[in-house]
């Protein structure tokens, strides 16, 4: 299973929260660490999400893997903002990034993915009438968070994969496969959403012939 996602069984008070009031707590941290430019809030806002994945009771072997991850990325750009913005500008940087990272992924592991899509099409229901439509949206939120986490997942195996054969260090080794399983994966993706109606929003009148028409 992928380091991002997704649903993590349990019966924590995370796990029995509602998705909507979840996404809207997740939606207004990542705000607040936005706004936030002191490394003591941050530091307190990445706490914050510590203390989440212990309330929620995630295993270890879910954890690992995305501090792995962060490790790696927190690395990368703190040397790049050292070098450009000064080390406490590049220590809030990082910190904000941990933190976004870090509450989102615990959502993702405390909240089923039809559960975040049906608190959104509830949510936008009253909107129907200005030509919103619930469950599209729905959907492709409940897509978007299923995304991220495949492609976390592709990202993980393609990595040991290249570490079985000696290859960790080559960015190539990486890259290649992760680019073509990526492409295999949205042309999968496309071609179940084109086999349920996705996606023709212009479709020729069978019975009249006329040209092209939106839906």
């Amino acid at each position: 299973m992928s380091t991002f996602g997704l649903y993590e069984p349990g019966s924590s008070v995370l796990h029995r929260a509602p998705a909507g009031q979840s996404l809207l707590f997740v939606l207004v941290f990542a705000a607040i660490t936005v706004a936030l430019s002191s490394p003591l809030w941050l530091g307190g806002a990445c706490a914050l999400v510590a203390a989440g994945f212990l309330v929620a009771r995630i295993p270890l072997r879910r954890v690992w893997p995305l501090l792995r991850t962060l490790v790696l990325l927190v690395v990368l750009i703190l040397a790049v903002q050292w070098w450009f913005l000064g080390p406490e500008r590049a220590l809030v940087v990082c910190l904000r990034i941990v933190a976004a990272l870090g509450v989102a992924s615990l959502f993702t592991l405390v909240t089923r993915i039809e559960d975040l899509v049906d608190a959104v099409q509830r949510a936008l229901g009253p909107l129907r009438r200005f030509g919103v439509d619930p469950e599209r949206v729905g959907v492709v939120v409940g897509l978007t968070v299923q995304a991220v986490g495949t492609l976390a997942g592709i990202a993980g195996s393609v990595r040991e994969a290249a570490r079985a054969r000696g290859a960790e260090r080559s960015i190539t080794a990486f890259a290649v496969p992760f680019v073509v399983r990526t492409l295999r994966y949205a042309d999968e993706l496309g071609e179940a959403l084109a086999a349920r109606g996705w996606g023709d929003r212009y479709r020729t009148d069978e019975t009249t012939g006329d040209s092209p028409r939106m839906d």
